[in-house]
């Protein structure tokens, strides 16, 4: 990047060159705003899409971050292992059965001893039990998952503990039943206290389905008159026990034939040479089946209830409390993968794909489950990078996600709060924002966050935004329409999104609803936190729209404009906000991107107050940096309202001591930019009535002379044009006798003003009207005055004019800018301008 002062080399080529400078303002004092320059006075390059993690510090975070092997891994590796100890008991329990009952009681069953024959059968029953109990176990741990923190699947050292109270409780409901649907409204959990780990979340991670049309499988009642015994959800305990006992009677009798090894009584058989050894292949293998059988089951509770891999695991993922349920139904579908198919099949498993399979279910539990994952997910900074690009790349995941936020039910609050935060970080990447804006119906959908219930409170201001649903009970909407407003700020920073938005039917007078104020509000210390909130985000949404470019931006600010209680809803902020100056600073840019159409300056004008409450801003006292930023805006909005704005012009001007104010304030290094604007604007568009308050402005000739003389960038630029204007209601011998009062020459004005011309040989964005209004300035003073000509001519100026004719830009042409989108043309171009400056000097 050039210094201001370095002289580029021009070569051989005329074309034009513009430099960017994004270095502070040097000498204005103005402070610009997030540490950029302003985007209304100097036009502004497309800046990349930022996302809350594009900073250099969070992308660091997140490629190291990359590298971190998932927590889940551990499980699928846990549900691999136990899966090959598994088939491995399996295969030597379907061998051990064929030899049974094709070797032993095929080939030996009238040689077999009567206790050995029993006792085969016995094993092959007790063995067809475990397998029956061990197939149907996966099933029952699957859904019991859905119902508690930990299923019978997960007992550890404390389940077996407990377990002589749920056979006590077992034997004491058989005995005094009750029906099932007596305790539905009571959901209690007698077998599920002994697993659950206490905590209020967990205790209420199910949600409530009385008002289903299906069955909870919980609650299904397999036998009449038995109580909770054999409902659904104790079943898998059932099965568990019978495995534990069929397997350790299998283990025993086998051991115990085997030790004995009195097989025949009658040795002298040549029939039954081979049953010894056959009975005790028999039994060898049903022994290590069972003893493999109960390796595994104490390789499972080694790990989930001395080791606590489920809650190690659920801890790396910061799931929280309840998040122990998914950890165990992720689990328990990686293992029931590896059992009936491939042992690699559980290794594909993530918790990212299960939970999206969740989402997409049709229970209200399972969906619960997917949406907590995907949530706690998109909100860690280890696993959000994965799971939103794994989300974003799956339109059925998002087109879930969209439908979702339609759901209005209480008791899928939390399912429908998950899905807009997940929503509301998808929308915060870019290609995310268009994937999600491009699904039918999305905008509606996210509008619908935005409802605020069925009767509204009187007293909203007072005690916050409550409403009272359907079923009289109080119902909280301000999560979701703050969430509703976070997807649609992220969404409007894609151009195309804003015009979806635009035209979204009734969303645009939803939003600025939100922005609604009141006196009680805004200078009650005890005023909800969520309602300021949501103030701030309306307010933040609607500057994103109004600064939007192109025929979108002009359309948002008329739509915008004509709503009627746009800005009365601003002025009450400005009126009442003192004690929130961020909702003022957004309230005032708002009225500036507003005042770039014609008639929203009349609008916003012709409301009562509005300009009044801008000058006190603007003028009130200035102690921290905050209430130098708000000042500064309200001096821009100014500027803005004043521009080709006679009746706005008029009612500045017409203000106690404004314009005495205003020159003096030329002297403050905070506000001496905008009030040069100001003033020269009043200059400019004032009607005739107000002449006499406009000479008062000659008072600023010193400091506009200074400004000239010293001032750079910015301050150099407003200070030649304030002086267009003062020089024209100067006549030349007041002129003549303030330059000689300042101690300036004729000459020394003029060689400043050449040699501004021959720094800024290229249109600057920083400063894009200084050479216009140097040149201005320069065709004044030689008009009627011969010596100037001549003195301009001594210092060969005409060749700076035609270096300046030939890097005229449109950049030069306009008055302010929306991005990079001229507004407000002047109708002399900057070519006639130096035209009729060049036939003066002939």
């Amino acid at each position: 990047m050039k210094s201001k002062n370095e002289k580029p080399d021009h070569g051989n080529n005329p074309s034009i060159q513009l430099e960017i400078i994004r270095n502070a303002d040097g000498g204005s004092g103005n402070p610009s705003k997030d540490g950029q320059a302003s985007t209304l006075f100097e036009p502004q390059r497309q800046q990349s899409y930022l996302t809350p993690s594009s900073s250099n510090g969070r992308s660091r975070d997140n490629s190291k971050n990359a590298n971190i092997p998932a927590p889940e891994k551990k499980l699928t590796l846990f549900a691999l292992r136990l899966a090959i100890l598994e088939k491995s008991a399996s295969g030597l329990g379907t061998l051990a059965f064929i030899w049974a009952t094709v070797v032993l009681l095929g080939g030996f069953a009238s040689a077999l001893e009567s206790q050995d024959f029993w006792i085969v059968t016995v094993i092959l029953l007790i063995e067809g039990t475990r397998i029956f109990s061990r197939s149907h176990e996966i099933e029952w741990q699957h859904q019991s998952t859905s119902w508690s923190l930990a299923s019978a699947g997960r007992y550890s050292f404390r389940a077996f503990i407990s377990s002589s109270r749920f056979f006590g409780r077992a034997i004491k409901a058989l005995f005094h039943s009750f029906s099932v649907f007596q305790s539905d409204n009571h959901r209690t959990r007698e077998v599920t206290d002994d697993l659950q780990m206490g905590t209020p979340e967990s205790q209420n991670c199910d949600i409530q389905n009385t008002n289903q049309r299906t069955w909870n499988y919980s609650d299904v009642p397999f036998l009449p008159y038995v109580g909770w015994v054999f409902l659904s959800r104790n079943v898998s305990n059932i099965f568990y026990w019978l495995q534990l006992i069929s397997a350790a009677a299998s283990a025993a009798l086998s051991l115990m034939r085997l030790s004995q090894q009195d097989y025949r009584k009658n040795s002298g058989d040549t029939d039954t040479k081979n049953l010894k050894p056959a009975l005790n292949i028999f039994y060898g293998m049903a022994l290590a089946e069972a003893l493999m059988f109960l390796v595994e089951r104490a390789y499972w509770n080694w790990e989930i209830g001395y080791k606590m891999l489920l809650d190690k695991v659920c801890q790396k993922c910061a799931l929280g409390p309840s998040g122990l349920i998914s950890i165990t139904r992720f689990f328990y579908d990686s293992y029931s993968r590896c059992i009936e198919g491939s042992i690699f099949d559980g290794l594909r498993m993530d918790l990212v794909s299960f939970s999206q399979e969740l989402l997409d279910s049709g229970y209200r539990d399972e969906q619960l489950i997917g949406a907590r994952i995907l949530h706690k997910f998109v909100a860690n900074d280890q696993f959000s990078s994965y799971t939103l690009r794994k989300i974003g790349t799956s339109t059925g995941v998002i087109e879930r996600l969209i439908e979702i936020l339609n759901w209005k039910n209480p008791v899928e609050e939390e399912i429908r709060r998950s899905a807009a935060e997940i929503v509301s970080k998808l929308a915060g990447k870019k290609q995310n924002a268009i994937r999600v804006a491009e699904i039918p119906g999305a905008i509606e959908s996210i509008s619908s966050l935005l409802y605020t219930g069925l009767h509204y409170d009187s007293r909203p201001h007072e005690i916050g935004h409550r409403f009272v649903v359907a079923d009289q009970t109080d119902y909280e909407f301000s999560v979701f329409n703050l969430l509703g407003l976070k997807i649609l700020k992220k969404l409007a920073r894609d151009h195309d999104n804003c015009w979806k938005i635009g035209n979204a039917r009734g969303l645009m007078p939803k939003i600025i609803d939100f922005t609604s104020t009141t006196e009680n509000l805004l200078r009650n210390d005890l005023a909800p936190e969520s309602q300021i909130k949501i103030v701030k985000r309306s307010l933040k949404l609607v500057k994103i729209l109004v600064s939007t470019t192109g025929q979108t931006g002009k359309m948002l600010r008329k739509e915008i404009s004509d709503i009627v209680f746009t800005v009365s809803n601003i002025r009450e902020i400005l009126q009442y906000g003192e004690s929130h100056m961020v909702l003022q600073m957004l309230g005032i840019e708002i009225l500036s991107n507003l005042a770039m159409d014609e008639d929203a300056r009349e609008i916003i004008g012709s409301t009562g107050g509005v300009i009044r409450l801008l000058l006190s801003i603007f003028f009130m006292p200035r102690l921290t940096e905050k209430q130098n930023s708000v000042c500064t805006e309200a001096g821009e909005a100014l500027t803005m309202l004043a521009f080709e704005s006679k009746r706005n012009c008029n009612q500045i001007v017409m203000g106690p001591q404004v314009m005495e104010r205003l020159v003096d304030s030329l002297n403050d290094l905070v506000l001496q930019v905008n009030s040069a604007r100001i003033l020269r604007n009043l200059c400019a568009y004032s009607g005739p009535e107000c002449v006499s308050h406009l000479t008062g402005v000659t008072a600023a000739f010193p400091t506009v002379l200074e400004g000239i003389m010293n001032g750079k960038d910015k301050l150099l630029e407003v200070s030649l044009g304030l002086a267009t204007q003062i020089f024209r209601l100067t006549t030349r011998e007041e002129y003549a006798e303030k330059l000689e009062r300042a101690g300036i020459t004729d000459e020394d004005i003029a060689n400043r003003l050449v040699q501004i011309l021959r720094i800024y040989i290229y249109p600057e964005i920083k400063v894009p009207r200084i050479r216009r209004f140097l040149i201005e300035l320069a065709t004044w003073m030689m008009k009627p005055e011969s010596k100037y000509i001549q003195i301009f001519k001594n210092l060969q100026a005409d060749e700076a004019f035609r270096n300046v004719a030939e890097t005229t830009s449109e950049l030069e042409s306009f008055n302010f800018f929306s991005g990079s989108v001229g507004v407000g043309k002047d109708n002399i171009t900057l070519s006639s301008l130096i035209d009729t400056a060049l036939t003066l000097m002939e």
